[in-house]
């Protein structure tokens, strides 16, 4: 009896080292697959933060460009406020002297005829030159078009004269002038208008939101990745 016995817990305990063994064997290959998950997730995280930092960095630099750009000279803009006004006059004063680049070291002069454009704002009463936009009012304060200087003047006369009759049919024409009155000069356009400026501000917005959520999303995964294994740390 007592080796019956013996025998019995011999081949119960065997079986019992039998089963620890088999479920060691699991629990270290179940370990190896969560090391090696882990192992192939970081560097794609990695890569991840990086890609993040980069559209940043990136958004960043084109707001600077932007700043020193299209945002300053909106800002220096005093043509600020859009109105109505009527074309009173439409005449071809003189010719200007104007040069163009015909090679290495090479300036030639040639001439277009200067455009003046009366108009009356908002009808007020108020009588000011119209001038195209910003930078025609900066290269030239008393002609409305300044065309692009080339060696056929005749092709630029014919120009400002298209634009003085597209100006004499349409008497009423969208314009904007300064409100404090410290500029008597309306324009016809601005340069940069709150459309030019939204739009050069969506993209680095978007680039910068883009490279934000795919950081905030990779720190998500990594706390909740720790989370889950100080859970089953509990629960073992």
């Amino acid at each position: 009896m007592f080796f019956v016995a013996g025998a019995r817990n011999s081949s119960t305990s065997g079986g019992g080292n039998e089963r620890r063994s088999i479920y060691q064997k699991f629990r270290e290959v179940d370990l190896i697959d969560k090391k090696k998950t882990v192992t192939a997730l970081k560097p794609g995280e990695d890569r991840a933060i990086l890609l993040g930092l980069g559209m940043i960095l990136s958004s960043v630099m084109m707001y600077f460009v932007l700043g020193i750009t299209i945002l300053r000279s909106y800002a220096d803009s005093v043509w600020t406020e859009e109105g109505l006004c009527v074309v009173l006059n439409s005449t071809v004063t003189a010719d200007m002297n104007c040069s163009y680049n015909c090679g290495s070291d090479c300036w030639r002069v040639s001439k277009y005829p200067c455009l003046q454009v009366y108009v009356s704002v908002n009808n007020t009463g108020r009588v000011s030159r119209l001038s195209h936009n910003e930078e025609t009012q900066d290269t030239s304060s008393e002609c409305f078009y300044v065309p692009r200087c080339q060696k056929d003047s005749a092709s630029m006369h014919v120009m400002i004269m298209n634009i003085s009759e597209r100006l004499k049919a349409n008497t009423q024409v969208p314009c904007y002038y300064d409100p404090s009155e410290q500029q008597e000069t309306v324009l016809l356009t601005r340069l940069y208008d709150h459309a030019v400026v939204f739009q050069s501000l969506l993209w680095p917005s978007c680039m910068l939101t883009g490279g934000t959520l795919i950081i905030v999303m990779v720190k998500l995964t990594q706390y909740l990745s720790r989370l889950c294994e100080e859970i089953g740390k509990i629960k073992r």
